[in-house]
């Protein structure tokens, strides 16, 4: 099937600049529309299910992504190789790197995902704020300013209202961190937060935003085209989480009203708009319990749990990916996506839930999944007698499962998890219970 972009050219070859279930996932689509794909490979992947699969695969290097996967003026050198017209990032690795996107316009090469500017102006938290606060897309009440005296502080929690977060300005991985849930402890936390903050960044300035108490994760699914449209296809819940990384995600989210659903989208929609966004995207927000969400920021890319949003609304993202790069315009108006169903997709990973869950490597001696069908998916990346690598990511599949209603959803995920075995001499799979 050939595509003709705005510039006139035809997308015939794509070639996909990842591995394991994604690349996989987008060449399923390529060949469903007769497009060829390029693959490449890292030493360590020599052999495995997405080198296999393309029409044509390159090495790039050694194991380690820096040396392969990342390299971009490697896989720039591929796509020329090749003749392939598109590049594919996939999620990780390149896809929200605003330089290889910039490289591959300047090579004439189309990267299948927004601009650079939009790639640059979301991924930076201060201006995705400021941009989606002018857009009108509610964000979570804070103050930022320069003003760091413990009273203009203070004066500030009590403007916004209790409870608040008082966060590091140069803040990561909890560091600087402390909820103050009244107006008589507020200068003891700010103290400890300044104090904690001089010592791990060399800095204690801080800044102040409303803390969300019971949070829920909520991100919508938004699409954009070169022709100034933008659409949303309905929201996820991925508030099941293990050490900040999502492990069960869902869709819709549970529990919500039509009006916040159409709220969210529409919100979803300006935040878009607001970026000239083209292609996939997704917008994160957090909810609390009586609904109220907030802009957390935005995803430029595919994400990982893209299959449960294509379940309900019976797309192919990839698809339409492949046809907005080419100067297609949406496949559907808002109207024409309706939300049917339930669907659920569990991470699967190679991890020993002996040893805290740690990612594991090594052959995989048995695996036998659940049989797929078209309310069950397998994404997967291996096959029984691959090897494992430590190089990489340790999500190795993904199971997607659809249902009438989130109850029969639930079952059938629990019923296909049990039919999932993957043994290893290094790790198994542990079906937790909840």
């Amino acid at each position: 099937m050939k595509y003709t972009t705005t510039t006139g050219r035809n997308i015939t070859k794509v070639l996909i600049a990842n591995r394991g279930e994604i690349a996989c996932r987008v060449m399923r689509t390529a060949r469903k529309l007769g497009v060829q794909s390029v693959a490449v490979y890292s030493e360590a992947d020599r052999n495995s299910m997405h080198v296999d699969m393309a029409d044509e695969a390159y090495s790039i290097g050694p194991a380690p992504s820096q040396q392969s996967y990342l390299s971009m003026e490697k896989i720039i050198q591929v796509a020329k190789t090749s003749a392939a017209q598109a590049i594919h990032p996939g999620y990780g690795f390149l896809s929200e790197n605003m330089e290889f996107a910039e490289l591959c316009k300047q090579e004439g090469i189309i990267f299948i995902g927004p601009s650079p500017s939009a790639i640059r102006d979301m991924g930076i938290k201060s201006t995705s704020k400021s941009i989606m606060a002018a857009a009108g897309v509610p964000v979570v009440e804070g103050y930022h300013g320069e003003d760091q005296s413990d009273q203009c502080l203070k004066e500030h929690a009590g403007r916004i209202g209790y409870p608040v977060m008082i966060k590091a300005v140069r803040g990561g991985g909890g560091k600087g961190m402390r909820i103050v849930r009244s107006e008589q402890e507020f200068q003891e936390q700010l103290e400890s937060a300044r104090r904690e903050a001089k010592k791990s960044f060399s800095d204690d300035a801080v800044l102040i935003e409303k803390f969300v108490d019971t949070p829920r994760h909520v991100e919508v699914q938004v699409f954009g085209d070169h022709h100034g449209n933008a659409v949303y296809l309905f929201e996820r819940d991925c508030s099941v989480q293990r050490r900040h990384q999502k492990i069960i995600e869902e869709a819709p989210a549970p529990g919500i009203k039509p009006e916040v659903r159409k709220k969210l989208g529409e919100a979803a929609v300006r935040a878009a708009k607001a970026v000239n966004y083209v292609g996939a995207g997704t917008v994160e927000f957090i909810m609390d319990s009586k609904h109220n969400f907030y802009f957390m920021e935005m995803n430029t890319r595919l994400q990982v749990e893209h299959p449960v949003t294509e379940m309900i609304t019976g797309t192919d993202l990839v698809e339409w990916q492949l046809r907005i790069a080419a100067g297609e315009k949406i496949p559907l108006s808002q109207e024409e996506i309706t939300l049917q169903g339930h669907a659920f997709e569990a991470r699967i990973y190679a991890e020993d839930p002996s040893n805290n869950f740690m990612p594991g490597a090594g052959p995989l001696v048995h695996l036998s999944t659940p049989r797929a069908d078209p309310s069950t998916r397998i994404e997967t990346g291996v096959r029984q007698g691959d090897e494992v690598s430590v190089h990489y990511d340790p999500m190795i599949a993904k199971l997607v499962v659809w249902a009438a209603d989130r109850q029969a959803a639930l079952t059938k995920l629990r019923y296909s998890l049990r039919q999932y075995n993957i043994n290893s001499l290094h790790f198994h799979l542990a079906v937790e219970e909840d």
